[in-house]
């Protein structure tokens, strides 16, 4: 029995020794290094290589080479408006806007988010409309196509967005197609062959170089955005699968948000294309006149201003936790968020408790479905937190929210991929638009009210009321949500 002492003690002293490595090694987020600490006491040794694989830090790695003409466009116009900012001399097509100046500044400064006021936003609440107005935007292209999805399925859907695209590669156009390589690990190559055949280019970002491993699994590109011609941009919450449709008789109707963008914010969209392609792709792009249309040919002449904000775990800044912080702290009278997974960071449950207890009527709305069981349980708990302090919650149950908005006011929104969750914040790659927009707040704020009639309200009195399994369940979900 001496080895097996001998072994276990062996076993106990390399598994302290990883600890000390996990403690070192993670130095930016004391919640993160806790639940590490967790699984490695839980499951010996193998929480280590989950660690290596999971747990890996690409805080401050400049993955991203940018186009010297392409960057010195970007800096030419934020360094205008950053002095345009600070002297109070940036003209608005809105005065309203003139109120978000500080939100507007961390953005320009922080994020190379330039604001334009040229735009034209149409809102799509379910996928059929959405897809169909694609597709047909698709076939009516001209020039070229940029189409980047997180999750995409060899369905029914998939194919009738390939085939879209295979058309026009076939009729001589520039079409790029980017995946993510976790999110869309279904995806067989056979997928792309007629559209490759076609002339068209794909793209996985961050792929597994050693087949069933991939020690980048937990860094995902979560965006999901569409550029036609550089005058349409479309992005938001829906990927590309038959779900989206509604047609997955597991969650049934699928309640999204997403954009259709024209405008000079398509030429943001396109920036942040041509980043993401060039890192995953081994046939880098050039940057051609074409992406960057002088002349936008638009529905109309736009009056929206807007931001696009980007993210992700290479940043030196967490963009999103410090805009929708500062979007919290700029209320007056009401904050409207929907999310499918509520898993914020101790800042933001402090800025919405604070702002509930500041008589500002604060709602928010998750699925009453689970798609992830641990994080369901997890925004159950930190939703309990806050109806302590007035917060109102709502469970949608007419089949499944997706959608990620934060309306302010009715006047200030926030509508793109980021989750209000810790992965969204620290660990993917995000894209959302903020909008300072007065009439779109109010038709995303009169979307929320219609969703409202198809939620239950999670009073304090019922949340108190949950099984002493559901409370298990919710502590053990929190205690690990930092690494969900």
């Amino acid at each position: 029995m001496s080895w097996i002492s001998n072994l276990l003690t062996g076993l106990f002293v390399i598994n302290i020794l990883l600890a000390l490595t996990v403690v070192f090694l993670e130095r930016r987020n004391v919640a993160a290094t806790w639940s590490w600490l967790m699984v490695l006491l839980f499951i010996p040794i193998l929480g280590f290589l989950l660690y290596v694989m999971l747990g890996q830090n690409l805080s401050r790695r400049k993955l991203y080479k940018w186009n010297r003409q392409m960057l010195e466009r970007v800096k030419m116009i934020t360094t205008e408006q950053r002095q345009q900012l600070t002297d109070g001399t940036l003209p608005y097509v809105d005065p309203m806007v003139s109120q978000y100046r500080d939100l507007i500044y961390l953005n320009v400064a922080t994020n190379d988010s330039f604001l334009t006021q040229d735009n034209d936003v149409h809102i799509f609440t379910e996928g059929v409309s959405k897809f169909d107005d694609l597709i047909a935007k698709i076939d009516a292209a001209q020039t070229h196509i940029h189409i980047q999805y997180y999750i995409v399925k060899s369905d029914e859907l998939g194919h009738r967005v390939i085939e879209a695209l295979t058309r026009k590669a076939k009729m001589g156009l520039q079409v790029r197609f980017l995946y993510d390589d976790i999110g869309s690990r279904s995806l067989k190559e056979a997928f792309f062959r007629e559209f490759v055949q076609a002339g068209g280019e794909v793209a996985a970002f961050f792929p597994s170089r050693i087949p069933f491993l991939n020690y980048r699994v937990n860094y995902r590109n979560h965006r999901k955005m569409v550029i036609i011609d550089g005058n349409i941009g479309y992005m938001g919450g829906f990927n590309i699968g038959n779900e989206y449709l509604g047609l997955n008789p597991r969650f049934g109707f699928w309640r999204d948000t997403h954009l259709r963008l024209t405008g000079s914010v398509v030429l943001a969209m396109q920036s942040r294309f041509i980043l993401d392609w060039n890192l995953a792709s081994s046939s880098p792009m050039d940057v051609l006149p074409e992406f960057f249309p002088e002349r936008m040919e638009r529905e109309g002449q736009g009056t929206v201003p807007m931001q696009i904000v980007a993210s992700g775990p290479n940043e030196a800044w967490p963009h999103f936790v410090y805009t929708f912080l500062k979007m919290i702290h700029t209320a007056k009278s009401r904050i409207l968020l929907q999310t499918p997974y509520f898993i914020p960071e101790e800042s933001m449950l402090n800025a919405l408790r604070i702002a509930a207890l500041s008589g500002i009527d604060v709602r928010i709305m998750i699925p009453q479905k689970a798609d992830h069981l641990f994080v369901h349980w997890a925004s159950l708990y930190y939703v309990g937190e806050l109806l302590r302090a007035g917060v109102k919650c709502y469970l949608y149950d007419q089949g499944f929210l997706h959608a990620k908005t934060i309306v302010v006011d009715g006047k200030l929104a926030s509508v793109g991929t980021a989750n209000f969750d810790i992965r969204s914040l620290r660990l993917n790659f995000e894209t959302n638009a903020l909008i300072y927009h007065a009439e779109t707040a109010k038709k995303l704020e009169h979307t929320f009210w219609k969703d409202m009639e198809g939620c239950l309200e999670l009073t304090l009195e019922e949340y108190e009321k949950r099984s002493l399994r559901i409370r298990f369940l919710e502590s053990i979900s929190k205690l690990i949500s930092p690494i969900l």
